[in-house]
């Protein structure tokens, strides 16, 4: 098995897909935002406003490059990775590229409590959301290998339904 590569927009259920495979099959897995953070001792609200967005872009880059030398790793990337054709060029290069996805309205319920996602500043509503996930749709399905919706679905569901498209 190569490595999995879990994208898409924030809230759509990467953390907790990975989360899950690891408990359930004991597969490795990698949180590139946490990774980030870790590396940069700051979260990644404050990498934005500090360095921007595009020092936060050329890390992910970064970890992607040292994540494409690995094997067997579930991968819950940024929900801007694919934006980038190398990212994609590496995801493909070392893996299957899985896209989580889900309505505004969900994601919105997902992420309403957080404050750490910057890119959402000004925008955490249903609409600023589907704004942003236009801008992002072509790039997103673009990368995928395989899409999985997963509006009204449990995290269990949603990861069966990744590992019998990692295991058939």
């Amino acid at each position: 098995m190569n490595n999995i590569y879990l994208i898409g927009f924030m809230g759509t259920g990467k953390s907790a897909a990975a989360a899950y495979l690891m408990r359930q099959y004991g597969l490795p897995r990698v949180e590139m935002d946490r990774e980030i953070e870790a590396d940069c001792g700051m979260s990644v609200a404050e990498i934005f406003a500090d360095q921007g967005e595009e020092a936060f872009r050329q890390r992910e880059t970064l970890l992607l490059r040292k994540i494409a030398e690995k094997e067997e790793v579930v991968v819950s990337c940024g929900g801007g990775v694919p934006l980038r054709k190398v990212n994609v060029d590496l995801m493909h290069a070392s893996g299957t590229v899985i896209l989580l996805t889900a309505s505004p309205e969900t994601i919105l319920k997902r992420v309403e409590h957080s404050h750490d996602r910057p890119i959402l500043n000004g925008r955490k509503n249903a609409e600023g959301i589907r704004l942003l996930m236009e801008q992002r749709q072509k790039d997103y399905a673009e990368a995928a290998d395989y899409v999985i919706c997963t509006d009204g679905k449990r995290v269990a569901d949603v990861g069966e339904e990744i590992y019998r498209i990692i295991k058939p």
